[in-house]
């Protein structure tokens, strides 16, 4: 087995380093494992790919030359997902909408997938078309689930996130105000009383801009240009992945953060049809989680964006 140098990327290593003793451990045993993995799947790892902060991620090729990507997810923690539900998402979503699944190994924590190209956030076109082209591939790839998935209940999502933002505020000294808690918290259980099993889908759970790329080769499984990566693995309500999108391109909304949120909500209703309520909720709730945990990985300015967003449509 040839030795090795990794290069993980530093969003990688930040929130690696908030795992301690488990986060060193799986920085120094990395270098073998991917030796491993070359060795069980045939294949040759080259460069690492940057942009995620979940996993190391490096393009490879395999003993006949097909280009594909090798990714080992980190330790599991709160705010991040395992391999067990992206390998679950991505065998359900079979190339509609999501990259191809070629292999995985659940005891290495390690995934082979079909090599894809830029990330839609690179392409060059504006956020009104990014979020078109997003939705186009939602509404593709929302499917429902039988029952028995190990995928993760919206049932639960509500108590999760209740949890994870609280716990959060007073681990950071309350970076927000109570009012802003209180509405997340409103919200969250607003969106697990509404939980209905009979109208429920698969959704990807962090659908933005970086993890939408291009593909390289016209698939029939799905007529998209664009392919999403990087599923959480969730069974709930299409408003959850709208959400996303309300808290993405926060510096666009600071202007106006109420009219511009409420506009960008009443598009992404119209382009779905999804009703504005719950895309909405999902938006307060995705912009207090998501800026709390930035603020805590050590991305305090983007962390406090969405926090400030937060805040205005708090006392709205």
């Amino acid at each position: 087995m040839r030795q090795r140098n990794i290069f993980v990327p530093d969003p990688v290593r930040k929130k690696v380093a908030v795992l301690g003793a488990e986060g060193v451990k799986w920085l120094a045993g990395l270098p073998e494992l991917v030796g491993e993995l070359e060795q069980a799947w045939q294949i040759t790892v080259d460069a690492t790919l940057e942009g995620g902060s979940e996993a190391y991620v490096a393009r490879a090729r395999t003993s006949e030359g097909v280009p594909v990507v090798l990714k080992v997810p980190i330790p599991e923690r709160d705010g991040n997902m395992g391999p067990v539900r992206q390998i679950t998402a991505l065998t359900i979503a079979d190339g509609h909408g999501y990259a191809r699944l070629l292999r995985s190994d659940l005891a290495r924590r390690a995934l082979l997938l079909e090599a894809l190209g830029m990330p839609l956030k690179d392409v060059g076109y504006s956020t009104s078309v990014q979020i078109e082209i997003i939705c186009a591939i939602l509404k593709e790839s929302w499917r429902p689930v039988a029952p028995g998935s190990p995928l993760f209940s919206g049932a639960s999502s509500g108590p999760w996130f209740s949890k994870f933002i609280l716990d959060l505020w007073e681990e950071l000294g309350r970076p927000c105000s109570q009012r802003a808690v209180d509405r997340a918290l409103a919200y969250a259980q607003s969106r697990a009383s509404a939980f209905d099993p009979g109208t429920a889908v698969m959704v990807h759970g962090d659908a933005h801009n970086c993890n939408t790329l291009q593909t390289l080769t016209p698939s029939p499984q799905s007529p998209s240009a664009f392919k999403f990566i990087d599923p959480d693995g969730l069974i709930t309500e299409k408003a959850y992945d709208l959400g996303v999108l309300m808290r993405e391109w926060t510096d666009e909304l600071i202007p106006d953060p109420v009219r511009l949120g409420r506009e960008r909500c009443d598009y992404l209703s119209q382009l779905t049809g999804v009703e504005a309520q719950p895309i909405w909720q999902w938006g307060f709730i995705q912009s207090m989680s998501t800026g709390l945990f930035l603020t805590q990985v050590g991305q305090e300015q983007k962390g406090r964006q969405m926090l400030d967003v937060a805040e205005a449509w708090a006392r709205a």
